[in-house]
């Protein structure tokens, strides 16, 4: 086992695309790592830089004590786990654990005895004299988890492994990673795209934008506390309202307008966020995440100015909680992280300028599956005003503290 440490690593590819830029991170011993973001973003290519399928424009990756950047992947002592598997068809399941041990002239005695407790390890046992045609999707993926258990490396590199599962097997193999990798503690990196992934499986999770960390923290902490607009939007699901808003002071008390809407802050929120009191008679971008609203009827003690009015355009009773969609009339806010996260969505920027225009701005809240809230009614729903989220206009970031 070994800590990885990104010293500032940047990757150009030709015509000067920079597809990796000054990525710096300490990824401890034994930590289970995710690397998450849009398509396109880098966090690939970070991978392959750390195994040594691409190499390093600018900065040093370490694997252990040493600097890894001119050592053949070979020689590295990582183990990749790649989404197609990469099976031989013509060899068993044993085989097929076995293989690069082989490679190695590890005697024939070490090798039956890894390959038994590989297979132990991930429920494979009675599948060692099966073919890979013969193994559903979930099992093949084992054995590819298995060729990389057998090796005993420092580090587990795994980009995208379960993207051509169906979406139950997928939710169990999470699982079963996440269990193996703490049964083993091996260092690992993860690269998803599903962020429902990352957050369920990563010690910390590394969320990467055109090829720039944003945020590196525990799950908790990107979806409490997100440093700008982007981690807020990516991070959670469904993901967080945004709107352009009005912070406005009177008398001491702090509220703020969405359209023509007003929602009153705590003294808590300003005790917490001293900054947003810098704020006062400006514009700003509130987020708010759908489970931070309830069915006024079933919060009936909730304060008048905390509450919201809409009519309910559509309601997905889902048996856990209930999805209400309803149209803010507060102005959508446009910056670059928007627009990013719009496409990341299938939405283009086109489509977002004009549903800006139209004053169409879609909200989702998750209520009690209580709720009789009904399609096409006017609606009322409580909003925790402690758990809103704020955001600087010019930059997205975040306001926390005493920070601006």
């Amino acid at each position: 086992m070994a800590e990885i440490k990104l010293e500032k690593i940047t990757k150009r590819f030709a015509g000067d695309t920079i597809a990796v830029k000054e990525l710096e991170l300490d990824i401890n011993d034994g930590e289970f790592m995710v690397f998450v973001g849009p398509s396109g973003c880098g966090k690939t290519t970070a991978l392959r830089m750390i195994a040594g399928l691409e190499s390093v424009s600018e900065g040093d990756v370490r694997i252990g004590d040493r600097v890894v950047n001119d050592v053949p992947p070979k020689d590295r002592d990582i183990a990749m786990v790649f989404q197609n598997y990469a099976l031989y068809p013509h060899m068993t399941v044993y085989d097929n654990m076995a293989f690069g041990l082989k490679l190695a002239k590890t005697d024939k005695s070490e090798i039956d005895r890894r390959v038994k407790e590989a297979a132990k390890v991930l429920g494979m046992q009675e599948f060692l004299s099966r073919k890979p045609r013969a193994l559903s999707g979930g099992q093949r993926q084992r054995v590819a988890m298995g060729r990389a258990i057998v090796r005993e490396p420092q580090a587990f590199l795994m980009d995208e492994p379960l993207s051509n599962l169906d979406a139950k097997l997928r939710v169990q193999m999470r699982s079963e990673i996440g269990r193996i990798q703490h049964d083993l503690e091996v260092t690992t990196v993860y690269v998803t795209h599903d962020q429902v992934e990352a957050m369920t499986m990563g010690d910390r999770v590394a969320v990467i934008k055109k090829g720039e960390l944003q945020q590196v923290g525990s799950p908790t902490e990107l979806f409490q506390k997100p440093l700008n607009l982007f981690v807020a939007g990516f991070i959670g699901s469904p993901s967080m309202n945004f709107a352009s808003g009005k912070l406005e002071e009177s008398g001491g008390n702090y509220s703020f307008k969405l359209g023509d809407q007003t929602l009153k802050l705590e003294d808590k929120v300003l005790s917490e966020r001293p900054d947003l009191k810098n704020y006062a008679g400006k514009d700003i971008i509130v987020g708010i995440r759908p489970q931070d609203f309830e069915d006024a009827e079933l919060a009936s003690d909730a304060p008048q100015d905390t509450r919201l009015k809409a009519k309910a355009d559509l309601v997905e009773a889902i048996g856990t909680e209930t999805l209400i969609h309803f149209v803010m009339d507060a102005p959508i806010a446009i910056t670059d992280d928007m627009r990013e996260l719009a496409q990341d969505a299938g939405t283009d920027a086109r489509t977002l300028e004009e549903r800006a225009k139209e004053g169409k701005n879609e909200f989702v809240a998750t209520v009690d599956p209580r709720s009789k809230i009904k399609e096409g009614s006017q609606a009322e729903l409580v909003v925790d005003t402690t758990r809103v989220h704020f955001f600087d206009p010019e930059n997205s970031k975040g306001i926390h503290g005493n920070s601006r």
